[in-house]
């Protein structure tokens, strides 16, 4: 018989670390998107940098705007089957290039368009196949 001891410090570095893991990989799709397409320009002198703080303005505008404009755009959605919402994500890239200014830009509509239902495609897979396999690994032994 095992007794595990949770405390209050425990969980809360295990959400950091979480948050921290989810963070590291939307960073890291952000860099490899941008090597691949022309129009998705992340500033070449620290892309690094400018990709982690593309995420966190991101990862921001996801958890205060992106919720009004889904409940905003409910009909829409709904009446077009669920094919509306890659264009809030893609509003949500806008909204992060329009911040960041000349360090983050998108430069072609459609091929952003494209660019949205890519970075989320990829973050389901990474969020499927790495991340929640060690988050699980993690609270087994930890």
């Amino acid at each position: 018989m095992k007794i595990i001891v949770k405390t209050r410090e425990k969980i809360r570095l295990n959400r950091f670390l979480e948050w921290l893991l989810y963070f590291t990989s939307y960073s890291l799709v952000f860099f490899l998107i941008s090597l691949f397409f022309e129009t998705f320009y992340i500033d070449p002198s620290h892309p690094l940098l400018f990709s982690i703080l593309a995420s966190f303005i991101i990862y921001i505008l996801n958890k205060t705007v992106k919720p009004l404009l889904v409940r905003l755009t409910i009909p829409v959605t709904a009446l077009t089957l669920g094919l509306f919402y890659p264009f809030i994500n893609l509003f949500i890239l806008k909204l992060a290039d329009w911040i960041l200014g000349r360090y983050f830009n998108l430069l072609d509509f459609w091929v952003a368009l494209v660019i949205s239902i890519l970075i989320s495609a990829v973050n389901f897979l990474l969020e499927e196949f790495v991340i929640k396999p060690l988050i699980r690994k993690v609270r087994r032994y930890g």
